[in-house]
């Protein structure tokens, strides 16, 4: 028996004068222990794992090199080389913080994303086409977010306290000229596109990235469908016109077409207005879009989109004798891009393209012909190189450019500019963990025409809080061009630029969504100018100015069973000199409280979503001149309420009803004065209001296709 104890004393310490004894703390890079890390020797089955308070101990009789692996969710991998011989080996590995894109922080400050692809959605891409008040236009929607007003005489995106020019448009990164329809004043536009077409949004009120310029307050990058569902074809029948759209669809392809007709001639027959209309609006659109993948990771993209339009209205004023002035519109426009998409190697990404759009108005007016001619061409290219999971750069190079034209038709006289700009812009992205990113741009231009060249740097902090709630703080400059219709009687107008401060709170979470932002902007190089269309003189950028405020957004989808609302409110404290202007005023298109509230409910039973938005602001200054000073009176508050049915008695079939104005608020969006007092020396005024109380739109929608389960928000 003592022989056998003899023995197995031996062996044993034999055996453990051969091991190797593996120990240590891990710890991650603010010095705090790890639990539960993955530890082992690289091409062994031999691990373990940490404890609560991070410590390890793994013992192995494998001698000579090895790699030791440790392991974390969340974490970056650490090995360590060793070489393994009897007795102990201490490590105290300091694990180093992955960046989880799903996860990490991003930058909000100013941003407004609708897009699936994204974590915090803000409005969804079918939104667009489900918002009562938007009346199927892509803006529309848009237009019951945080910081913007409800201009409703104008239907274009005001922000903030700038004006309808300070927004650029953008398709698939590339910009649009003239996204909205001509129109006469005080008759709402809207923009060109066909909702359908696309798949989700960039909305920013500010504080955007340095990729994108000319914008002096927003920019809504709108991205269209990579690859449609199936082969089909969908056919429209309106209140107002009717359309056919047809989906051709490959393995690696496809290809789109429509074509859309209006006119409003029939319905205004039917509901009274309130305007003297000579011809009813008319006009009509098509578009081809084509797509096609290559390789694994391109994709390229086709676009043309091809309308003609026009009206014809009698416009009263104060002194006019019968119907007034009869005003005529006719225009035509095109626009076209390719675009591209590509993954290189070595963690490279490219896109951009070109765009070129074409916008000739024809307008006639007391005896009076004009032509006025816009045409922008854009080409971009764009690298993006993600050097680690921290540190990422974003570079391109950008071309512009700007040609506008005048024509007197009968005296036959035109003035003309053109203007190349070139712009180079960079960006890069920098984490400092998965709770605090920075991101620094800069960019940068040249005009020939006013021989200037700019440089708007930009900066963006985020940091995400443990309850998944984020703070965001943005600050830059923006730069944009006068615009065409002033530039023409002084090419040497500079820039007109805005330096924006922007503090914003995002939490989204559980289907429910909070953002508060506060924003300042300066504005420099406002255009002035005195006069009157086609007759401007001393044109010239002695204006400046200010917006500054806040803007509270909340979005439910989880509440209420089938229900989907959101809640804005928006406070703007905006003046500035600018126009014919000579004191600080509020601008008109700048009502001081502004908010919305948008309800959607969904009722199985009846196959039906309820829709329900209402839009109101506390009204718009105008200068009444029977009073000293500018801009000195402000109208009632404007109110709309819009309400929407959509039902869907088979799956490819819908119908929707959607009325804006229900109860027909006579809304006032200010008045128009006499040019000279009457004998009690009052200047007599009438009010500016819209066409009509209420505006009614039914639509039919039926999708064609083999799979009758199919309808046109497939794509959305």
């Amino acid at each position: 028996m003592k022989i056998l104890l003899s023995t197995f004393f031996i062996l044993w310490s034999t055996i453990a004068l051969s091991q190797t004894i593996i120990e240590g703390i891990v710890f991650d890079h603010k010095g705090t222990t790890i639990p539960g890390v993955n530890i082992y020797l690289r091409g062994t089955f031999e691990g373990t794992s940490s404890e609560i308070d991070g410590s390890f101990n793994l013992v192995t009789d494998i001698e000579g090199e090895v790699i030791v692996v440790f392991q974390a969710l969340g974490f970056k991998t650490f090995e360590s080389p060793q070489t393994l011989k009897a007795g102990n080996i201490v490590i105290r590995p300091v694990l180093k913080e992955t960046i989880n894109e799903m996860t990490a922080v991003t930058i909000s400050a100013g941003a407004l994303e609708a897009s699936d692809e994204k974590k915090s959605i803000v409005l969804k891409p079918v939104d667009i086409v489900t918002v009562p008040s938007a009346m199927g236009d892509v803006v529309g929607a848009f237009q019951t977010l945080p910081g913007t007003a409800a201009v409703g005489n104008d239907g274009r995106l005001f922000v903030r306290g700038g004006d309808a020019s300070e927004t650029a448009i953008f398709i698939d990164g590339m910009k649009v000229g003239n996204a909205f329809g001509t129109t006469a004043a005080n008759v709402p536009t809207r923009t060109r596109f066909n909702p359908n077409l696309f798949k989700g949004s960039f909305f920013s009120t500010g504080g955007y990235s340095a990729e994108y310029g000319h914008a002096l307050s927003s920019a809504l990058s709108l991205n269209t469908v990579d690859m449609p569902a199936r082969n089909q074809g969908d056919i429209s029948i309106l209140s107002v016109g009717a359309g056919y759209n047809q989906t051709l669809v490959g393995k690696k392809n496809s290809l789109t077409a429509s074509a859309n007709y209006f006119d409003l001639s029939p319905y205004q027959s039917l509901v009274r207005q309130n305007f003297d209309w000579e011809r009813a609006p008319y006009g009509w659109d098509a578009e081809v879009s084509g797509r096609q993948k290559w390789g694994n990771s391109g994709m390229l993209k086709a676009y043309f989109h091809t309308s003609a339009n026009g009206m014809k209205l009698w416009q009263k004023t104060s002194q006019s004798q019968g119907r007034g002035s009869l005003l005529g519109i006719d225009n035509n426009y095109h626009f076209g891009q390719l675009s591209f998409k590509q993954l290189a190697g070595e963690s490279w990404s490219l896109y951009g393209g070109m765009s070129f759009s074409s916008n000739t108005d024809n307008f006639s007016i007391a005896g009076l012909n004009v032509r006025n001619q816009n045409q922008v061409l854009h080409g971009k290219m764009v690298a993006v190189k993600d050097f680690s999971d921290k540190f990422s750069l974003k570079t391109g190079v950008e071309h512009f450019v700007f040609s506008y034209s005048e024509n007197l038709i009968t005296e036959d006289l035109e003035r003309s500019f053109v203007d190349h700009q070139p712009t180079v812009f960079a960006e890069a992205d920098y984490y400092f963990s998965n709770k605090l990113i920075l991101r620094s741009g800069l960019r940068t231009g040249y005009s020939a025409l006013g021989e200037e060249s700019w440089l708007d740097p930009r900066f963006s902090l985020a940091y995400k809080f443990q309850n998944q709630g984020q703070l965001s703080l943005a600050a830059g400059r923006y730069s944009q061009s006068a615009v065409e219709q002033l530039r023409i009687f002084n090419t040497e107008l500079q820039n007109t630029v805005a330096d924006h401060l922007i503090l914003n709170y995002l939490l989204s979470t559980n289907g429910r969504t909070i953002r508060a932002e506060a924003f300042y902007k300066d504005y420099k190089n406002l255009l002035t100018f005195e006069g009157m269309p086609y007759q401007y003189e001393n044109v010239a950028q002695q204006g400046a100015g200010f917006a500054r405020g806040m803007d509270v957004f909340y979005r439910d989808q989880k509440s209420f069973k089938n229900t989907d609302f959101w809640l804005t409110y928006s406070y703007v404290d905006s003046k500035r000199v600018f126009a014919q202007f000579n004191t600080m005023v509020q601008p008109w298109f700048a009502p001081r409280h502004n908010g919305s509230v948008v309800v959607k409910h969904w009722i199985q039973a009846l196959k039906s979503q309820l829709g329900l938005s209402w839009v109101i602001n506390d009204g718009y200054t105008f200068t009444d001149p029977n009073f000293p000073g500018e801009m000195n009176a402000k109208t009632r508050s404007f109110q709309d309420l819009s309400i929407g049915w959509s039902y869907l008695p088979k799956p490819n079939l819908i119908i929707h009803l959607a009325c804006n104005n229900v109860y027909g608020r006579e809304n006032v969006f200010g008045y128009q004065f006499s040019p000279q007092a009457n004998e009690a020396g009052r200047f007599e005024s009438q009010p500016v209001g819209l066409q009509a109380p209420r505006f009614f739109l039914l639509g039919v929608f039926l999708t064609l296709s083999k799979d009758k389960n199919a309808n046109n928000l497939n794509n959305l």
